[in-house]
């Protein structure tokens, strides 16, 4: 598909050593310098250290999204390799009950279980049922923002951007609110599953067991009595042979957690944007209702939830003059496909009026995201209720830290403090 790759790639003096190490602070501070420089050097690119393809460019992204016949989603089950980084060695044996758990995991399936699967929730995600939502999502946004107000700061990661999703989700699964903090905690040991630290497979397998056990029982209940909600549509999945009863209970922890960390990321990240760009906060102001929907979709654009997904070749593929081999590892990164300056004019400008605005943080093709439209909406009415009640968010501090992993663009904090319309 060398139609769809750059005429020239430009020169650069960096080694390629330098630009492989996609866990290197620097890297998580800061990736969108980093991942320019590769684009414009090499947007397809073998990556020696982890030993696999890293595609940095729009174009040959969308191709490789649009063509799932040559790209197995079920990298899991289909790759061998040892993690990277590396593990523990004494760790080594829990990655066995990861890889278990991943394996049955919607998002790592390939047709034709894929599209059965996915059809047993498509229904509930609609962009027309998840309308029947805002009420509720609009509901609780304002009960965290009441919460905070008083306060005059909030850390935005745990006072807003995690328990909005989490709560959500838990309506929408039919299990009790009073069980909101142990989900987040079972979500965020799940979460070490991209990250870099050494230890991360141990904090993982106890999410994994622990979410499992907690959904063990709703499962049980609903096959028995299925009611209207999300963990009822799985169980139907097991009941018309979808699923078996192991793959209900891994994606009903997979909803649980997936949404979590990716709203999380669209809040806080968007905030952090807005904050660094006063002029765009004020625009938003101006106008919340006219302007949520495209504010949403650039601070999607812009600094996105999720960085980079992964496939294994299935079949061989040429791309941008590179041969790839069935079994190789795969890694687009979507953080670079959405400033690519071939498809986004001035792409490293904030803008919440961008139109048209055809980011990949979503992806495409058969795997796009079930979730889209409930994302999109959370995103809207947290954007929308902070611009009704405030008037300027500052940051408490400089410093902050965002979480070691290639997948996410997850801040581990944002303190900030807030000016109120006089």
């Amino acid at each position: 598909m060398s139609s769809n790759c750059p005429s020239s790639i430009a020169s650069s003096p960096e080694p390629a050593a330098d630009l492989d190490d996609l866990f290197a602070e620097e890297v998580i501070a800061r990736p969108y310098a980093h991942f320019a420089r590769l684009r414009e050097r090499d947007p397809v690119h073998w990556n020696e250290k982890f030993g696999l393809w890293v595609v940095t460019g729009y174009d040959p992204v969308v191709w490789i999204l649009r063509h799932h016949e040559l790209f197995s989603s079920a990298v899991i089950r289909g790759v061998q390799a040892a993690p990277y980084p590396p593990v523990l060695p004494e760790d080594a044996h829990l990655f066995d009950e990861v890889r278990t758990f991943r394996a049955d995991q919607l998002v790592e399936q390939d047709r034709p279980d894929h599209l059965e699967q996915r059809k047993t929730v498509h229904s509930f995600f609609t962009p027309t049922a998840m309308e029947g939502w805002r009420p509720f999502v609009r509901q609780v946004v304002d009960e965290l923002l009441d919460e905070v107000w008083p306060r005059g700061r909030m850390n935005v990661v745990t006072d807003l951007a995690a328990p909005l999703p989490v709560r959500v989700i838990a309506r929408m699964m039919g299990v009790p609110r009073e069980d909101m903090d142990t989900l987040r905690g079972l979500a965020d040991s799940i979460l070490h599953l991209n990250r870099g630290e050494p230890d991360r497979l141990r904090p993982l397998t106890e999410g994994i067991r622990g979410i499992m056990e907690y959904a063990r029982p709703f499962v049980r209940e609903r096959i028995e009595d299925p009611g209207d909600d999300l963990i009822s549509a799985l169980a139907r999945g097991e009941t018309d042979g979808a699923f078996t009863r192991h793959q209900v209970l891994v994606n009903t922890g997979l909803m649980l957690f997936a949404g979590h960390e990716t709203t999380m990321n669209l809040i806080c990240n968007g905030l952090r944007a807005f904050i660094a760009h006063p002029e765009q906060w004020d625009r938003l102001r101006a106008d919340p209702d006219g302007f949520a929907r495209t504010a949403t979709e650039e601070c999607l654009r812009y600094d996105p939830p999720v960085k980079s997904t992964q496939r294994i070749v299935a079949r061989e593929a040429e791309l941008c003059g590179k041969t790839l081999s069935p079994g190789e590892r795969i890694r687009w990164i979507i953080a670079a496909a959405n400033r690519d300056p071939a498809v986004f004019e001035d792409p490293d400008r904030f803008d919440i009026g961008r139109q048209p605005n055809p980011h990949l943080s979503f992806g495409s093709g058969i795997h796009y995201c079930l979730g889209v439209a409930l994302a999109r909406m959370e995103g809207q009415e947290v954007f929308r209720g902070l611009a009704r009640r405030f008037d300027r968010f500052e940051l408490e501090t400089e410093e902050l830290r965002y979480q070691p992993s290639i997948q996410f663009r997850s801040l581990e904090s944002l303190p900030v403090t807030w000016t109120v319309p006089s």
